[in-house]
């Protein structure tokens, strides 16, 4: 992996935590991800199973934990299974984590060999009444893909079909939403590496310049600083673009006059960053480009101060969606009559600003959590109101990681330029 190592205290922490939360005698069993077939012998980079990650920082496919924490015999209350390698595969893929690497990144003393699994599992599955299993249970899966851990579950009905089984997405969803000191500082690092990639933009875009030469510009600098790359597939929106929430084309020019949008950020450990700018192609924004900006930008501040302890997701959006509101009539975007005739579930404001304007993040970009519970210190919420004016080929969004504490909360990315005088005043420099 390019990042340091990351102190295997924390994996050690997160299993304690997830198995002071279990019932007892009960299992625990998480796979990797698979390596993605694509067509002959090629295949997709690999991304680990976040949860696997989560509890033991093992960065490697063909990976399984098992934990039992009353499990009579103590080793074999955590398990770690991991591929073996030989002379053959560290030829052509590289050297994997031998045994006592295993035990240093992950902190689990019994590591044993995949191959060496259904052996082993056997001692532990038959002192367990409750076994947990993991499926993806994100509100927005929309996968036609079997799983890793979709297919362990069925095999795992047929080979023991009498065991109680419970569900693990709902506990892991609890832990993750909270971050741990050093889940902030890999945030934080992704965060930082995304701010050198932004600014480094600022004295490189100009009329002419390609989106993909922009994307190739972000890319340069985040490797260059340990990232794997992108923490997600990056919009890189120019002029009417921009009023595509999800363009990822990037192959147009950018124009002289257009406004740049830019949805890019670095990961850093499997923690990803979350970033949006919006700038002005020739280093000035227009009269209109600027109060279109300048009320994205107060409303990305509103937002951002309701980010605390207490609040929730349900009544936030809608705080926010007021404020939104008052800006599009200031705009001259919405009239009193749209806003008093408007349908409730789908208010006037959702024209021009139809998505929402934070989501938890971390190990995922668009992380687990529960929206019905209410925020708490250590969750990390991006925070990116955003107006789209498709009949003026006009779309601009801002948006930063936000982590709550116990009294307000921290921006994350305060320290990359935001403010419109000083994004114009370091793109003319």
């Amino acid at each position: 992996m390019r990042y340091f190592p990351v102190d295997k205290s924390l994996f050690i922490e997160n299993r304690r935590r997830l198995s002071e939360l279990l019932k007892p005698k009960s299992l625990v069993v998480l796979n990797s991800n698979d390596i993605m077939p694509t067509s002959a012998d090629g295949s997709m980079g690999f991304k680990q199973n976040p949860d696997l990650f989560y509890l033991t920082g093992v960065d490697q496919e063909e990976t399984v934990l098992v934990i039992s924490p009353d499990h009579p015999d103590e080793k074999f209350r955590e398990v770690l299974f991991v591929r073996e390698t030989n002379e053959l595969i560290a030829v052509w893929e590289g050297e994997k984590l031998t045994k006592e690497q295993a035990r240093e990144v992950s902190g689990i003393q019994s590591v044993y060999w995949t191959h060496q699994y259904e052996t082993i599992f056997q001692g532990i599955v038959f002192e367990a009444e409750n076994v947990y299993l993991n499926t993806n249970e994100h509100t927005r899966n929309d996968s036609p893909v079997q799983t890793r851990e979709a297919r362990f579950v069925r095999e795992f009905r047929e080979k023991y079909p009498v065991h109680n089984l419970v569900r693990l997405a709902p506990i892991m969803h609890h832990l993750r939403a909270i971050k741990q000191p050093a889940e902030i500082g890999l945030l934080q690092k992704a965060c930082e590496i995304t701010g050198k990639g932004f600014e480094r933009l600022l004295g490189f875009v100009k009329p002419g310049v390609q989106e993909f030469e922009v994307e190739a510009e972000l890319l340069h600098e985040f490797v260059r600083s340990r990232s794997k790359g992108f923490s997600y597939q990056p919009i890189i929106a120019s002029g009417a673009n921009a009023c595509i929430l999800h363009y990822i084309q990037n192959n147009q020019p950018c124009k002289d006059g257009d406004i740049l949008l830019l949805d890019v950020a670095a990961e850093y450990a499997n923690y990803g960053a979350d970033l949006t700018r919006s700038i002005p192609v020739n280093g000035r924004f227009s009269k209109r480009q600027r109060e279109v900006y300048d009320a994205v930008l107060r409303v990305f501040k509103a937002s951002k101060s309701m980010l605390v302890t207490g609040n929730i997701w349900d009544e936030y959006h809608k705080e926010v969606g007021k404020i939104m509101e008052s800006e599009l009539f200031g705009l001259g975007l919405l009239t009193k009559e749209a806003i008093e005739k408007q349908d409730p579930d789908w208010p006037a404001y959702k024209k021009y600003f139809p998505h929402g304007t934070s989501h938890f993040l971390g190990l995922d970009i668009h992380d687990v959590g529960n929206k019905y519970r209410r925020f708490e210190p250590g969750m990390v919420f991006t925070c990116e109101p955003g107006i789209y004016i498709r009949e003026e080929g006009l779309g601009i969004r801002l948006e930063n990681d936000i982590l709550i504490t116990e009294d307000g909360n921290l921006d994350l990315m305060s320290f990359i330029p935001i403010e419109a005088d000083e994004i114009e005043d370091m793109m003319n420099r």
